[in-house]
C-alpha cells in the first residue's frame, strides 16, 4: 500500500525502530524529523541524536533535524515546573514538538505526519493523538493517529534497539523526568 509521503517525529532512535517497520508497509516515503528541545542536558541530547543518525543511516531514510533550542521549551513550560510526568506540563511539551512537526511536513510537502511519542510505556496515546491532530489541523495535514506500543510494539522496538546496540535512555527526556528519575532510583536502592 502506498498512502504517500510521512513525516515520523522521532522522539528518540529507539522508539523510531518499530514505527519505521511499521510504516514502510504503509508508505510509499518515509521521513524522519528529530526535534526535541525538551531534552536535557545538551549531552543527552546528542546522544538521543546519534541514535536517530544510526537509524536513518539503517533504513537509509532522511532525516532532517529541527534547532535545539531549550529555551523555547523551558520557556513554553513555565509554571508547570512542579507537575508530575504525565501531568499537564507534559501536554504542553507534546503541543510544542508536533506543532514544529506539522509545519515541517507541510514545508516538505508530506501527505501526513505521525510521532513516535505513543511508544513511551508511559505515554498517553489518546492525549497525544488529540493534539496532532490539533496541530495538523492548524497547517492544513493530516495526522496519523497510533499507539504504537500496542500489539507488542514496545517489545519488538526494544528488540530492534537492542539487535543495533542502540543507547536506551532512562528517563523521557526533560530535566524534570530527569530529576524525578533520579529520586525514584535513589528511592528504590534504600
Amino acid at each position: 500500500m502506498n498512502n504517500g509521503k510521512i513525516l515520523i517525529h522521532i522522539c528518540c532512535g529507539i522508539c523510531g525502530a518499530y514505527v519505521i517497520e511499521k510504516l514502510k508497509l504503509e508508505f510509499g516515503e518515509l521521513v524522519l524529523f528529530f526535534y526535541n528541545p525538551n531534552i536535557h542536558p545538551k549531552e543527552e541530547y546528542l546522544r538521543r541524536f546519534e541514535v536517530a543518525e544510526k537509524l536513518s543511516k539503517i533504513y537509509d531514510i532522511l532525516l532532517i533535524a529541527g534547532d535545539y533550542n531549550s529555551e523555547k521549551y523551558f520557556e513554553a513550560v513555565r509554571g508547570y515546573e512542579e507537575e508530575l510526568e504525565g501531568g499537564a506540563r507534559c501536554s504542553i511539551c507534546f503541543r510544542l514538538r508536533l506543532n514544529e512537526t506539522a509545519k515541517t511536513a507541510k514545508e516538505n510537502n508530506c501527505d501526513c505526519f505521525t510521532t513516535t511519542l505513543t511508544m513511551g510505556s508511559s505515554k498517553r496515546a489518546e492525549i497525544i493523538n488529540k493534539i496532532g491532530k490539533e496541530e495538523a489541523e492548524k497547517f492544513g495535514i493530516k495526522f496519523r493517529e497510533d499507539d504504537f506500543k500496542k500489539k507488542d510494539g514496545f517489545k519488538k522496538t526494544m528488540e530492534i534497539a537492542k539487535k543495533y546496540n542502540f543507547y536506551r535512555q532512562n528517563y523521557c527526556g526533560c530535566v524534570y523526568s530527569k530529576m524525578e528519575r533520579e529520586v525514584y532510583d535513589k528511592n528504590k536502592n534504600r
